[in-house]
């Protein structure tokens, strides 16, 4: 029997999405936990894990841009339009929505499929407000005070490093984004090894391997596989703010609505942690240890979806998804995740933006 096209990719987005989630929970993948560490204690092991996944990831999504495969360009991290308002404001609301929570989208999932019951109030806060943003009430508002904020890239071709660099250079994306994505791939790749704690981290190093080809492995199955002739699918890899709502939706209205590949991912990460979970014998149930903590782990987790969107992703979807394609709002959205996290922090540990912390 042939799978309609969108059950063959929610079903792809379900293995990846195990993968990443397996790999996550066996060696604490967590990019809010790798932010926190660099800026209090100036340990940069798990940031280096992160950096692996984006050298994995960008190398070998160059490699099918320059095939002509999969169909990169067609992403919308690639869009003409960059955004480059939404991925500021959004990216420090989702920075600091994770200070707020102690993870990221991506360690909500993680979080659940290892019995953290903060993480279903976390899911679903931060899926509704996420869908609130792009199909919702808050979407009006989005749109009218973010559209404005953004710069017009369709004379390059698209928004890509790739892009900009072929048309100043007169050469093709294909082949320019792949010197790109292997010279920058390539530094991240030194810089990630040349460390004696990281290779002493197999774990780690196996962690970052495994959600870069994860991300890859995306786009190669909604690039290819999902280039139906009828009902080709949208080009995309692994991001966790839009999907959980969409999941959640999908929950709520099966019979009117359609399973894609965020979908399936966000299910299969869930379930990937469960399962080295269950193989290590560390499944527990874990609840909210005051209301102030849950008070704060809802706005934390609404900031999350809302600026998740505005950003057009969350530290895996624009910090190693986006990355992977050189989309150059990726980089402004990273940063502002950044920003706004570091700053949570901040405040968090003193009760003010500025002042001293436990680094200084």
């Amino acid at each position: 029997m042939e799978l309609e096209p969108h059950v063959l990719m929610a079903l792809c987005g379900f293995g990846l999405g195990v993968v990443a989630g397996m790999a996550a929970r066996g060696a604490d993948f967590c990019t809010f936990r790798a932010i926190e560490d660099w800026w209090v204690s100036g340990n940069l092991r798990r940031l280096r894990t992160w950096a692996l996944a984006i050298a994995v990831s960008m190398i070998l999504v160059q490699v099918m841009v320059s095939a002509d495969t999969a169909r990169i360009g067609e992403s919308f991290y690639l869009a003409p339009t960059l955004g480059w308002g939404g991925a500021i404001i959004g990216g420090l609301l989702f920075g600091w929505g994770m200070a707020m929570v102690g993870t990221c989208g991506f360690g909500i999932l993680v979080r659940l499929g290892s019995g953290d019951m903060r993480a279903v109030l976390m899911f679903l806060v931060m899926g509704l407000s996420a869908y609130m943003a792009a199909r919702g009430l808050t979407a009006l508002g989005r749109v009218y005070a973010l559209a404005p904020l953004s710069a017009d890239m369709s004379a390059f071709g698209g928004q890509g490093l790739g892009h900009v660099a072929a048309s100043l250079l007169g050469t093709t994306v294909g082949t320019t984004g792949l010197v790109l994505g292997l010279l920058i791939g390539g530094l991240l790749l030194a810089w990630c090894l040349l460390s004696a704690e990281f290779r002493a981290s197999p774990y780690s190093i196996l962690s970052g391997a495994a959600v870069g080809l994860a991300v890859a492995g995306g786009f190669a199955a909604t690039g290819i596989l999902g280039n139906d002739d009828f009902d080709p699918q949208r080009v995309e890899s692994l991001t966790y703010v839009l999907p959980p709502g969409e999941a959640i939706q999908y929950l709520l209205t099966y019979t009117g609505a359609e399973i894609n590949f965020g979908i399936g991912a966000t299910v299969g990460t869930i379930f990937g942690a469960w399962i080295t979970t269950a193989t290590r014998a560390r499944f527990r149930l874990e609840t909210y240890d005051d209301a102030r903590e849950m008070r704060r782990h809802l706005l934390g987790a609404f900031l999350m979806g809302t600026g998740g969107v505005a950003a057009l992703g969350c530290t895996v979807g624009q910090g190693v998804s986006a990355m992977a394609t050189l989309s150059l709002g990726a980089p402004i959205a990273l940063a502002s995740i950044f920003a706004g996290t570091v700053l949570g922090i901040r405040y968090l540990m003193t009760g003010r933006l500025v002042g001293s912390t436990g680094q200084d």
